[in-house]
Parts: structure tokens; sequence; C-alpha cells
């Protein structure tokens, strides 16, 4: 039996009438987390985490009236589909989701890390007879150093710049990894300044219960009193942008998994390039994998081939299934606020 199967708009259960992550407006959608590429505008009724009820809303705007929400492993019955939600440690409220229906259970990964955050739940592992999971980084290639010790390095090149008479821009996507970022820096070297879309999201996951560190609104913070020794944490789209160009005298950074890859750092074109990743690398997902006890596993978004090949030559039913997944969209091209 098939609980879940691939439309047009994307993942579909019948038994429930629902989508999973659609990619056009419907009537009932489940929503694994909140970047722009899983939760679509226009849907009649959405349901998410509890704990990303706060950013999906954020995100939705007007679109949220019909928002709502279930806690971590609270059990809803959609026509006797058993629905629940359990975390998936990938940005705050993300969620795989669990379907079980007449003695099938699926689970729909959505983005996953099993590296310890402290911005957001912790992955579990939920069994499972069938699971559908992303391999954004499904190459043996991508693995990722100790994040200690890049938040360590992140720290260490602030304060060099600062020294120097630098101010440190670093970019990472606003929702997840910009707060993952500023989780991990260090107040004492300097002011921590934020872009505009950065400092919305960051204040969502305040109000959720999240600590962060003091930050400043960086359009506000023009005062060279306020910008020396200054980190400015920001969306990728931001290098380069006349926004950028007022901190004067700067030194860049990128935070991805992509700066694993020495070119991917030349193609980015900063200074510095840390591997910081919101996804499992590669040992990380075939132990992910694993954990769920799954028979069957659909791979999607990523290097699906290498996966479901490493998958089937270890004995599993593997196959890959479409996707407009494109990473954690980054939306916000200026910041023009004053």
């Amino acid at each position: 039996m098939s609980l879940l199967t691939e439309t047009a708009r994307g993942l579909y259960c019948a038994a429930a009438d629902c989508y999973i992550d659609p990619w056009a407006p419907v009537p009932r959608a489940l929503i694994t987390h909140a970047h722009g590429d899983h939760l679509t505008w226009g849907c009649e009724r959405y349901l998410v985490a509890r704990d990303g009820e706060g950013v999906s809303r954020e995100r939705l705007g007007a679109w949220s009236a019909g928002l709502e929400s279930i806690a971590y492993g609270e059990t809803r019955d959609l026509n006797g589909v058993a629905v629940s939600f359990h975390p998936a440690g990938h940005i705050l409220g993300s969620a795989q989701i669990r379907l079980a229906y007449r003695g099938e259970v699926w689970v729909v990964s959505g983005d996953y890390k099993t590296d310890p955050d402290p911005t957001c739940a912790a992955w579990e592992p939920v069994r499972c007879h069938t699971f559908i999971t992303e391999s954004t980084f499904g190459l043996p290639i991508y693995r990722w150093p100790n994040q200690q010790r890049v938040f360590a390095d992140i720290n260490t090149w602030w304060t060099q710049n600062a020294s120097d008479g630098h101010v440190s821009l670093l970019y990472g996507y606003a929702l997840g990894k910009a707060q993952r970022m500023l989780a991990g820096l260090d107040p004492s070297i300097g002011p921590i300044l934020t872009h505009g879309a950065v400092e919305r999201m960051t204040q969502v996951y305040r109000d959720g219960g999240i600590a962060m560190p003091s930050t400043l609104y960086a359009l506000t913070a023009t005062k060279a009193s306020a910008t020396s020794r200054a980190i400015v944490v920001a969306p990728p789209s931001a290098d380069g942008s006349a926004w950028a160009r007022r901190f004067g005298s700067t030194r860049a950074a990128f935070a991805s998994g992509w700066m694993q890859v020495r070119g991917a750092r030349r193609r980015r074109g900063v200074d510095t390039g840390f591997t910081l990743s919101d996804h499992v690398d590669w040992p990380q997902l075939l132990s992910a994998i694993s954990a769920t006890g799954a028979e069957r596993v659909w791979v999607t978004h990523g290097f699906t081939g290498p996966v479901v090949k490493w998958l089937t030559d270890h004995g599993l039913e593997a196959r890959a299934i479409a996707t407009r997944y494109e990473g954690e969209r980054d939306d916000v091209t200026v910041d023009t606020a004053s």
C-alpha cells in the first residue's frame, strides 16, 4: 500500500486528504518547516509543529489565518490517519511528519540534521516502514567538522578582523542558520549587528523562548562607535550590495555546508567560508536512515542518485522522487527600512 503518492502539487495522502509541503496552494497542507521552499503561500489550512508556529505566521503573513499547530508527539486523526509531528533538528519548529494507517507507517523527514543545536529541538529517529528523506549533501565528500571548532574559528576570524579595523560581515540564511550562528558568537568580542530580515526572525525565536545574544539592528547603528569591532549577520543576498558597503572596510564570510568544497568558496566570492550546515552530512544521512528501521526509502532534494544506489546496494528498496525544493531560499534582497 502506498500511503503517499506523487502529484503535480507534491506529496498527497488520499486517505487523510492532505498534502505535505505542497508546491502550490491546496485545501489542507501539513508543513515540515517554515523555509520558503516548504511553506507555500495560499493554502486554506495549515498544520505545523507548535514550536514553529511563530516563524510560520511571520512567513505567511495574511495567509496565516488558517494555521493550526500541534505539539511534538501529539496525534491528530485525519479521516482515520494518525498524524504526528516529531523534531527534525533543522530549524525552530522543524518536524518529521509521521502518518500511520492500517498498519503502515510512513515518515516524511522534510529537512533535518542530527548535530546538536541550542536553537531548536533535537532530531529524533522515528520508526517506520517507509522513510522519505532529503539528500541535500548526499555524497561521501560531505563530512562536517566539529561544530564547536567551527564556532571557535568564526570567533577567531571576527577577533582578527576587529583588531585589523575591519567590520565582519557573516552571511547565512535569515531563518535558522542566522540564529544558529548568533547563538555561537562570543559577545565579548564586540557588538553584534543584524540585517532586518535576520532581526525579525531572531525576535520570533526570542518570543519562542530561545536564548539569543543581544543584537543591534544594523541600520540604526551608523555611528563609528556602534560599528567598531562589530560583526554583522545578514542573508547572502546582502553581499556586495549598497547595504553592505555602508559599513566601510569589511571582511566577509559565508556559513554553509557548501563551503566544504573549495570551488564553492571561490564562486561565492567571499574572503572566508565556514562549513556549517543545517542538513545531515553523508555518514549522518546513512545513520539516520538506518535508525528509522525503514524497509523502503524515497530520496529527494539533492544528490538522490548516489544515495539510492548505496541503499539498494545494501539491500533496501529505494528510489528517487521528484521535488521542487530549492534549499533554504534567500527571500530578502535588501534591507531598506529606516
